[in-house]
């Protein structure tokens, strides 16, 4: 199953329309809550970008100013509050995103896919180097979750808990990739060493992409 092409595709976007179906809110108060729900870790979130997707949203017909605040002499405060298209448009989206994978195509696999260009060893150098990067944003990640745990639910932190996952993951898979590189254990290490080594394309890569070992 595709996913529908939207009118807005900021992510943004979506988290504007989810907040206000809770109530009418304006936006640097969005951005507020937001950031005290630690989602700021997942999106991007600064109120020059914020006001530009509520008026967008507006201009869409998902979200309509719901009142206009004055306090005194304080500047004006205007509240928007959610459509029924906003509903509509939030659930499909949400729907959409949850259900369907789609190809993100991450630098870091463009990366390993083209890293054959340069030495193993120094390969090596570099995910060993990676590897310090991610379990110090392990540790980091664990110490902001496990503090966020402590006054939110467990549902507002979810997506912090998913992305802990993923970076445990990654430091796992370069960690056992590092050591196969490290031991000289990884297929073909030897070819690719040769390769870098001699100058001269061994004769296994030219059979794996159908060249004829003979040619040019």
């Amino acid at each position: 199953m595709a996913t529908k092409r939207r009118k807005l595709g900021n992510p943004l976007a979506l988290a504007v329309m989810v907040l206000l179906t809770e109530r009418p809110m304006h936006p640097y108060e969005i951005a507020q809550t937001l950031r005290r729900r630690g989602k700021d870790s997942s999106l991007k979130i600064n109120y020059g970008s914020l006001y530009t997707v509520v008026q967008n949203l507006e201009k869409h017909g998902f979200v309509e100013v719901a009142e206009v605040q004055r306090q005194g002499n304080r500047p004006e405060r205007t509240l928007y509050g959610i459509t029924d298209a906003g509903r509509v448009e939030a659930t499909e989206w949400l729907s959409d995103l949850l259900a369907v994978p789609v190809a993100e195509f991450p630098i870091f696999e463009a990366a390993l896919s083209l890293m054959g260009v340069l030495h193993p060893d120094e390969v090596a150098r570099l995910l060993a180097e990676r590897l310090g990067g991610l379990e110090v944003r392990v540790a980091g990640l664990r110490g902001v979750l496990d503090k966020l745990q402590e006054t939110l639910p467990r549902l507002f932190l979810i997506e912090s808990e998913y992305e802990l996952h993923m970076v445990e993951a990654e430091a796992a898979w370069v960690r056992g990739f590092l050591a196969e590189l490290q031991a000289g254990t990884f297929p073909g290490v030897r070819e690719w060493r040769t390769f870098h080594d001699t100058g001269e394309i061994p004769e296994a890569y030219r059979k794996a992409e159908g060249g004829d070992v003979n040619g040019p």
